[in-house]
């Protein structure tokens, strides 16, 4: 069974906009493209396009939650 942790954090306000680098979003968006034609990625590649994936989705994750808590801060005073 899971178990959940609570963490108070600081979260600074420019996390809002915390996303990929232009050209590191580039590269992963040049993998995806060579995927989805159907050429196939090196095993190095692969890891780096999923390390990339896995990277984007977390900053997302953070952002929601990040606007989330500035939302709920905002209406409650």
């Amino acid at each position: 069974m899971p178990q959940h942790i609570q963490l108070d954090i600081e979260m600074p306000d420019a996390l809002a906009g915390f996303s990929l680098p232009e050209g590191v979003h580039e590269r992963l968006q040049t993998l995806l493209d060579r995927q989805d034609q159907g050429e196939r990625l090196s095993p190095d590649e692969q890891r780096e396009a999923e390390g990339l994936v896995d990277l984007s989705e977390w900053l997302s994750l953070l952002r929601l939650r990040a606007s989330r808590v500035w939302r709920d801060d905002t209406a409650n005073g």
